[in-house]
């Protein structure tokens, strides 16, 4: 592909760092499943010499998420939580990171239970509010870290105005872009200096594969790529090319899940049982403005308070499409239990405050024939 001409996303998608394989004619990127590489002499080598430190198949996916995000460079990991972990151990004690509270659990047992004991505070803002964050923030405040769509709540956050309130605090912001995917948004054409993804979720797309990835520019990716070699949780060669051949459909995949999501958050809201439907696609969402502003479509996530926590647990087990299980972003969808799954490790009294309750039940839109999934929700809600 050249990349001096632009492209669009679908076509960076299927072809950004996926020429065909020089040695064979590969129009795949072949999975390189090697640990070593044959040197001509003592330095002289291809490009690669451990597959710790880089890999063909890697290298591909890495450029790929680059292009898409509009970033520099890209970097793929064992997992979501590795890349986070890669980007906070940036910091040196005594720095201070401003989050919104509304949290993935995992990251919020990140901070809490590894890097603040070792002098990095988190400070957690319970509002979408840009100006909440500059009050949370001190002389100490080196990083901002946002979702957006938020985990489990759905709040939308306006990056480009928290990314200007972080640069005046002389912090970067750092945009978990999970839920969204590259397709609905993208953080650094807004502002933000880091994307991060777990790309086991939409960019994967099949339930099939632990990923994640960090994209920005040279100047703040090459010193996380350095830890990355040092530490070693890189992605391997396998799962590399199954997140490939995941984006090749995202742009297509993406707007079905939005579809599915915005149909079946309106058809929840007001049935029996519901109190209430986190969607930013309703328009009484209170951040719908800013959902409209700065993403393409409104996500295939769905959250859904109950009237009672006996509800929320009847409707799970009596779901038949929707699996009761840990994750999202998959073509099926799943019904999943924040409480006791993703934010399980968060103490109950801070995630209770936070809305984080017994009857919220999150769900992840699928791609299937939305009249079998609405089906689906009307027999599990009577």
């Amino acid at each position: 592909m050249d990349d001096r001409k632009p492209h669009g996303f679908s076509t960076a998608a299927i072809h950004a760092g996926q020429e065909a394989d020089a040695a064979t004619g590969a129009t795949v990127v072949p999975i390189y499943a090697t640990s070593t590489y044959t040197q001509a002499a003592p330095g002289q080598h291809k490009g690669y010499e451990y597959s710790r430190s880089a890999n063909p198949t890697r290298t591909a996916l890495e450029t790929c998420l680059a292009a898409l995000e509009g970033g520099e460079r890209g970097l793929a990991f064992a997992s979501g939580l590795a890349a986070s972990n890669a980007v906070f151990a940036q910091l040196k004690p005594g720095d201070e990171v401003v989050a919104a509270s509304d949290l993935y659990g995992g990251t919020v047992r990140l901070l809490d239970r590894v890097y603040k004991p070792l002098g990095i505070t988190p400070r957690y803002v319970d509002s979408s509010d840009p100006a909440e964050f500059r009050r949370a923030a001190t002389s100490n405040t080196k990083m901002f870290w946002m979702e957006t769509p938020t985990n489990p709540l759905l709040q939308i956050l306006d990056i480009a105005a928290i990314a200007e309130v972080a640069h005046k605090c002389n912090a970067i912001l750092v945009v978990d872009n999970t839920f969204a995917s590259p397709y609905l948004q993208q953080p650094l054409k807004l502002g933000a200096d880091l994307v991060m993804h777990s790309t086991t979720k939409y960019l994967g797309g099949h339930s099939d594969v632990i990923g994640g990835a960090v994209v920005g520019p040279k100047k703040l990716v090459d010193p996380i790529a350095f830890y990355q070699n040092a530490a070693g949780a890189i992605a391997g060669p396998f799962d590399s090319w199954l997140v490939l051949r995941g984006i090749k459909t995202l742009a297509v995949r993406m707007d079905r899940h939005g579809e599915n999501a915005q149909r079946l958050a309106e058809w929840l809201v007001g049935k029996k049982g519901v109190e209430k439907v986190y969607y930013p696609g309703l328009k009484d969402h209170p951040n719908h403005a800013v959902a409209k502003k700065q993403m393409r479509n409104y996500g295939g996530m769905v959250s859904v308070r109950f009237s009672s926590p006996e509800i929320a647990h009847s409707f799970m087990t009596r779901t038949k499409l929707f699996s009761l299980a840990e994750s999202l972003g998959g073509v099926e969808s799943l019904v999943n239990h924040p409480t006791t799954m993703t934010h399980g490790s968060i103490p109950k009294d801070i995630r209770e405050a936070r809305g984080v309750v017994e009857a919220l039940v999150r769900l992840s839109v699928g791609i299937e024939d939305c009249d079998d999934l609405q089906e689906d929700l009307r027999q599990a809600l009577e």
